[in-house]
């Protein structure tokens, strides 16, 4: 085939470049990693006709179908029109594909759907998120995690929302069995401690994980009501620099959250290197390069935090130095 494919238009439309010429991939978002499995037989539809019949499972909880030639692109657009349906992934114009690929997809732990220990559900936040952000061609990682045990590995992005709750302890229901000592001992950070046979938890020390709940046999620790999460902020791998991110918000609301990610997309526009190829430079190095006050400045316009919410008004990283 000739040399006019426009590589730029296929990468901005989801679809990757291979080693082979002329054959790519093709990328579908899947927020929260959580769908109906109807959504299967239709990317093995389009695996088998347009592609080598192989389907990538990414790390982002996304599907790559590979073997796709890059003539096919627009039939296979319009073959992903139900699939972005059904995932109610933001569009501007039917049988287009993707408007954008900056923005990864945003991925997720199972949740407390399924898993005991989650604090929230994860999927239904991610779906949130997904639809204020994208699409958006600059480079955001996103990842919710429903508990201090990280499986979602949120504190390698640029933004990991990490779910916490404030343990509720009704007395009556205590039989002072030291399970929830035992526990957070164990499994946590050894913050709760008896007193005149009564469960005292240290509130500067607790990170909110919900161990204590898991392992109360009488419900006298509950989980409150109220969803509280963890911001850590600028997590990264990489060449030069990988770190995990660094806590910025303690016991936050998600309309906080979302708010200061929205922000973030602003000062990016604002500091994002003029020399960045494809509008990609991470968003840490661009605090890097400015320093955080001036993205804080940013990233707190319009938010009013909840009297419990701990901010760090320094956040400092540390991590591998490979260029000096």
């Amino acid at each position: 085939m000739g040399l006019d494919i426009n590589t730029k238009k296929l990468k901005k439309n989801a679809f990757r470049v291979s080693k082979v010429r002329g054959i790519g991939a093709s990328r579908i978002r899947v927020p929260g990693g959580y769908l109906n499995a109807e959504v299967l037989g239709m990317v093995q539809e389009i695996a088998q006709e347009y592609g080598n019949g192989y389907v990538h499972l990414t790390t982002r909880q996304g599907f790559e179908i590979e073997g796709i030639r890059y003539e096919d692109m627009d039939a296979i657009n319009k073959k992903l029109q139900p699939i972005i349906e059904l995932l109610e992934i933001n569009q501007k114009d039917p049988d287009t594909g993707y408007p954008a690929s900056g923005t990864r997809n945003i991925s997720a732990c199972i949740g407390n759907n399924v898993c005991p220990f989650a604090n929230y559900n994860t999927a239904e936040l991610a779906k949130r998120i997904e639809k204020e952000v994208f699409p958006n061609d600059l480079h955001f990682k996103i990842a919710c995690t429903g508990c201090s045990n990280d499986c979602a590995k949120a504190r390698m992005h640029d933004f990991g929302i990490i779910g916490m709750t404030m343990p509720q302890y009704d007395p009556s229901r205590c039989v002072a069995c030291q399970a929830c000592i035992k526990g957070c001992k164990q499994l946590s950070v050894d913050a709760l401690r008896l007193e005149n046979y009564k469960i005292v938890r240290d509130e500067e020390k607790c990170i909110g994980c919900g161990v204590c709940v898991t392992k109360c046999p009488t419900r006298a620790l509950t989980r409150s009501k109220k969803k509280y999460y963890k911001l850590a902020i600028m997590g990264r791998t990489g060449k030069k620099n990988p770190r995990l991110g660094e806590d910025f918000l303690v016991w936050a609301d998600a309309d906080n959250i979302i708010k200061i990610i929205k922000n973030t997309y602003k000062f990016v526009e604002e500091y994002i290197s003029p020399d960045a190829p494809a509008r990609k430079e991470h968003i840490g190095y661009i605090i890097d390069r400015v320093g955080f006050e001036e993205y804080k400045k940013w990233a707190l316009d319009g938010v009013d935090l909840m009297p419990e919410t701990i901010m760090k008004e320094c956040v400092y990283w540390n991590g591998i130095h490979f260029k000096r």
